[in-house]
């Protein structure tokens, strides 16, 4: 088999890496005379907390293999800190797995949980690309919806929840929690909730996992919830997560993930304590952010934009307003470009998304003053 041919079933089956499309705007923007203030990608700036560095450093001598399950000392920093910051009881060791970073447990727990053809995904309308891509890498079918009666008659094997949302920010009420649940649990779906900004909420009411006793009623039976430690703790190059909930699920990654030699480096399991153990540094950039984020929307609202949702997460969900109403979400990024400021169209994350736009302000000081400057002046 030639490398082309290698290469063409898998570029068939998944869908175009939306990121390619905004090249031409990069560009743009990257021309402006004082730089490119790039609100697009919502990777951390801000340095990796001393307390977490340390940790690193100290655990550097590491010759012998990572086990898949990882360190009892890493597990219980995650139960300990779902407990403290979160209120889920009832978590035990068996029901807490490291992983190399949440996208890549995302995009492939699909196919370790041996879904495929003939099965049914769902996911939210408005969606991180990775739910559909996951699918995709299983053969499986998906439908990007928010309504439960979309499904019809029939019942998906893996149901995806994001709150708060990528891209919105939106959060789900409880009581919606409690509806999802219990849906899942009639029909044997396996319920996942993708909860990696759920410390990052700026107003409305406080983002809730699905671990929460009064969310699941006091049960772990057919959830998991997804947590990540690079944007609470600006540990996006370490790849630090982990998954948490029913021990037998969590037990069936495991032993697929044993044989794929799935590890958390050592190293990064010692740093990973140290993050989840200390919930200073985590207010500390909460502050940074919220500061980037008030700036930046009155900037958006000054220059005509109108903010949806975007009560936590680390985006504003922004729609330009024209005399003949909602502006394209293209329209928009090349408006913005000719400023010297990159965003992401909001059709990278579903067809519901084409008239707004997604801005980040994970950029530093600096450049959200800028991008602030630009927009005001």
């Amino acid at each position: 088999m030639t490398s082309s041919q290698a290469r063409g079933p898998v570029s068939g089956r998944l869908p175009d890496f939306p990121w390619d499309r905004l090249t031409h705007f990069a560009a743009t923007a990257r021309a402006h005379p004082d730089g490119v203030c790039d609100l697009s990608v919502g990777t951390p700036v801000d340095p990796t907390p001393a307390v977490v560095q340390d940790a690193l450093r100290a655990a550097a001598d590491a010759p012998g293999y990572p086990t898949t399950l990882g360190l009892e000392a890493t597990r219980q920093a995650a139960i300990d800190w779902l407990a403290r910051r979160h209120g889920v009881t009832g978590l035990g060791l068996d029901g807490v797995l490291p992983v190399i970073g949440s996208k890549e447990l995302i995009g492939s727990m699909a196919v370790h949980l041996g879904i495929g053809p003939g099965d049914l995904i769902g996911y939210p309308a408005l969606a991180y690309p990775t739910y559909e891509v996951g699918a995709a890498l299983a053969g499986a079918d998906s439908l990007a919806t928010d309504s439960l009666t979309a499904f019809g008659p029939r019942t998906p094997r893996l149901l995806w929840l994001n709150s708060p949302a990528n891209p919105s920010g939106r959060v789900l009420p409880i009581e919606h929690l409690r509806k999802v649940v219990d849906w899942c649990r009639e029909r044997g779906t396996l319920l996942v909730s993708d909860e990696c900004y759920i410390e990052c909420a700026w107003e409305g009411e406080q983002p809730l996992s699905v671990l929460d006793p009064r969310v699941n009623g006091g049960s772990l039976t057919g959830i998991l919830a997804v947590h990540s430690l690079s944007k609470r703790s600006n540990l996006a190059g370490y790849r630090c997560a982990f998954v948490a909930g029913d021990p037998a699920v969590v037990g069936e990654l495991l032993a697929v993930r044993k044989n794929l030699g799935l590890q958390m480096p050592g190293p990064q399991q010692h740093a990973m304590i140290a993050a989840l153990d200390d919930d200073d540094h985590v207010a500390e950039q909460h502050a940074r952010y919220a500061t980037r984020r008030a700036a930046l929307r009155g900037a958006l609202e000054s220059a005509g934009f109108r903010i949806d949702h975007s009560e936590a997460s680390l985006y504003l969900w922004a729609q330009r307003r024209t005399g003949a109403g909602a502006e394209a979400c293209w329209d928009t990024v090349a408006w913005l470009a000719e400023r010297g400021i990159l965003v992401a169209p909001g059709e990278f994350y579903g067809p519901s998304g084409r008239e707004h736009v997604r801005v980040a302000f994970t950029a530093t000081d600096e450049r959200v003053a800028a991008a602030v400057a630009r927009l005001t002046a």
